[in-house]
C-alpha cells in the first residue's frame, strides 16, 4: 500500500499509531506504579507476620528455658530459625532490642550492613505501635525508588514488652519482578500497536481516504462548461455531506461564471463608453481653456495688427526714403511673426491630444504654457517665478494632457490671484526636485487659499468655487484623471489667507522602465 510521506492517510496514520503508543505507555506507567505500590505493600505485611513469628518463636524458648530477652543470642537453633523465616518472608536483617535501646539480637546471614538504626526500634518501644521506615535509593524500573523497606514493632515475651524489633528487606527483588513483567508489557504493547494499526490503515482508507480521493478526481476532471461528473450515493456521514456540497457548489460554479461572462462583457462595453466620454470631458476642458486663452489673444493680436497698418499707411503715402521703408518693413514682418507665435501657440494647445506617449521635459513645458499665458490679461501683474532644483525632468506621457494640467493649475491660480486687492503682490512659485524616482512639481501662490472643509473637494468633478458661468469644475478633476493614468499623484495645500499649493508626483522616464516610470509613490 503506497503511503506518500504528506498523504492524509501518512499523516492521520502517523497520529493514530502516535496515540495509541502514548496512550499503552501512559497506562503501563500507571500499571507499573501501582504493581510497584501493591508489592511493596504486600512485603511490609510479609514483614508483619515475620515479625509475629520471631516474637512467638522467641516467647517460645524463652518460657521454657526460663531465659530472658538479653538471652536469645545464646541459642543457635533461634538463630537458625530466624533465618529460616528470613528467607521465606523476603527480608534480609532481623535486629532486636529491650526497653533501654540495647540490642541483643542481630540475625543477617548476607553480612550487610545495618540500615535500620537502633533509634527507629526505640521509638516503637515507646510509643507501642508499628512503624515503617524506608532507607536508600535505588533505581526501581521507569524511576528511582526505594532501596529497602523497614518493619518496626514492640516486642513482647510473656505478654509484656520487653523491647522492640526491626525486620530490614531489599526491594530490588520486588522490582526485578516488574522489570521482568515490563518486558512482557512492552512486547504487548508493540504487538497491539501493530494489530490496531493495520486495523486502522483498513478503516480509515475505507471511510475517509477513499471517498475524498473520489472528490478529489472530481475536481480535478471537471473543466469549464464541462458536464459534471456522476458522484455516487454516498452515505450521510460527514464525507456524503461534503460530495453533496461539492457538486452544488460545481453547479452554482458554472451558473456564476455564465453570469460573469456576461457581466464582463457589459462591463467591456460600459467601460469602452466610459473612456470615449472621458476623452470628450478631457477635450471640452480643453476648449473652454481655449475660449478663455482666445478671449486675452484676440487683445494681444489687435495691438500688433494695428501697428502692421499704421507702418503700411506710411509705406503706401510714398514720401518716405528707401531706407525708412526697409526699416518700416522689416517692423511690420516683425509685428505678423509675434503675431503668428501667439496663433501657433494657441493652435498646438487647442490640437487634439494622440494616443500614444512618448519621452516629454516637464520644465519646458512648463516654460511653453508660461509664455503662452504672458500676455493674457489675467495674468497682469502676476510674477511666475521658476525654481526647478531636479536635474532630470523627463517623463514619458503624452505631452499635450501635461500642457492641460499644468495650464488648469496655473490659470487656478491666476483666478485665485483676482480675489486679492490690487496693490497686494501676485506671485506663483514652481519648483521641482526629485525624489524616488519621482519628479515633485509644487505650485505655490499667495492668493487667499482654500479653507479646510473644502481642501478634500478640490479634486471632485464639477466643484468650483467660482461664480457660475465663469467655470465648470472639471479642471483640477481632469488633472487628477490625467496624472492617475500616468501612475503618478496630485494633491493639494493650503492655509487661508497664506495660498494654495497643488503638488504634483510624475515618475521619471527610465531606460530600464519601458517607457512606464515608477508603479509607487
Amino acid at each position: 500500500m503506497k503511503l506518500p510521506l504528506y498523504s492524509l492517510r501518512a499523516g492521520i496514520l502517523t497520529q493514530l499509531i502516535f496515540l495509541i503508543v502514548a496512550a499503552m505507555l501512559l497506562i503501563n506507567v500507571v500499571m507499573v506504579k501501582f504493581s510497584e505500590r501493591d508489592l511493596i505493600q504486600t512485603r511490609v505485611a510479609a514483614g508483619r507476620l515475620l515479625v509475629h513469628a520471631i516474637e512467638q518463636n522467641a516467647d517460645y524458648l524463652l518460657s521454657h528455658n526460663h531465659g530472658s530477652l538479653s538471652d536469645l543470642s545464646l541459642y543457635p537453633e533461634f538463630e537458625k530459625n530466624i533465618i529460616q523465616l528470613q528467607d521465606d518472608a523476603g527480608f534480609s536483617s532481623t535486629l532486636i532490642v529491650d526497653n533501654g535501646g540495647t540490642q541483643v539480637f542481630f540475625a543477617c546471614p548476607y553480612d550487610e550492613e545495618r540500615s535500620a538504626s537502633p533509634a527507629f526500634v526505640i521509638q516503637s518501644t515507646r510509643t507501642g505501635a508499628w512503624s515503617v521506615q524506608y532507607n536508600g535509593v535505588s533505581w526501581a524500573v521507569l524511576w528511582p525508588g526505594r532501596r529497602e523497606v523497614s518493619v518496626s514493632a514492640p516486642f513482647s515475651v510473656d505478654g509484656k514488652q520487653a523491647g522492640g524489633i526491626v525486620v530490614t528487606s531489599s526491594l530490588n527483588s520486588v522490582y526485578e519482578i516488574l522489570r521482568r513483567t515490563e518486558k512482557v508489557i512492552i512486547f504487548y504493547i508493540f504487538m497491539d500497536t501493530i494489530i490496531l494499526t493495520i486495523v486502522g490503515i483498513y478503516l480509515l482508507s475505507r471511510i475517509v481516504v477513499k471517498p475524498i480521493h473520489k472528490l478529489l478526481k472530481m475536481t480535478q476532471e471537471y473543466k469549464d462548461w464541462d458536464i459534471l461528473p456522476a458522484i455516487a450515493e454516498s452515505s450521510r456521514n460527514e464525507i456524503g455531506n461534503l460530495s453533496r456540497s461539492l457538486r452544488n457548489m460545481l453547479q452554482k460554479l458554472d451558473e456564476n461564471k455564465r453570469d460573469l461572462e456576461s457581466n464582463i462583457s457589459s462591463l467591456e462595453k460600459a467601460n469602452s463608453k466610459l473612456r470615449q466620454a472621458q476623452k470628450e470631458v478631457i477635450m471640452s476642458e480643453k476648449l473652454v481653456s481655449v475660449g478663455r486663452l482666445a478671449a486675452g489673444i484676440a487683445h494681444e493680436i489687435g495691438n500688433p495688427i494695428g501697428i502692421v497698418l499704421g507702418y503700411l499707411d506710411l509705406i503706401r503715402r510714398g514720401d518716405i526714403s528707401d531706407n525708412e521703408k526697409r526699416d518700416f518693413l522689416d517692423r511690420v514682418e516683425s509685428e505678423i511673426s509675434r503675431i503668428n507665435l501667439i496663433i501657433t501657440q494657441l493652435l498646438d494647445f487647442s490640437r487634439p491630444s494622440g494616443d500614444k506617449p512618448e519621452k516629454c521635459h516637464v520644465h519646458g513645458i512648463i516654460r511653453d504654457i508660461a509664455g503662452m499665458l504672458e500676455p493674457q490679461p489675467i495674468m497682469v501683474n502676476v510674477n511666475i517665478d521658476f525654481e526647478f532644483s531636479s536635474s532630470r525632468d523627463t517623463v514619458f506621457a503624452n505631452s499635450n494632457e501635461l500642457q492641460q494640467v499644468f495650464l488648469n493649475i496655473i490659470l487656478n491660480a491666476a483666478d485665485a490671484f483676482a480675489e486679492k486687492d490690487c496693490g497686494e503682490e501676485k506671485r506663483l512659485v514652481i519648483k521641482s526636485y526629485e525624489e524616488d524616482g519621482y519628479i515633485i512639481l509644487k505650485f505655490k501662490d499667495n492668493g487667499p487659499g482654500i479653507e479646510k472643509d473644502d481642501l478634500g473637494r478640490v479634486f471632485d468633478p464639477f466643484y468650483t468655487t467660482k461664480e457660475p458661468g465663469k467655470g465648470t469644475g472639471l479642471g483640477l478633476s481632469v488633472c487628477y484623471k490625467i496624472v492617475e493614468e500616468l501612475a503618478g499623484k496630485i494633491k493639494a495645500e493650503s492655509l487661508p489667507e497664506n495660498g494654495t499649493a497643488i503638488i504634483v508626483f510624475l515618475p521619471l522616464h527610465t531606460l530600464n522602465d519601458g517607457g512606464r516610470g515608477n508603479d509607487r509613490i
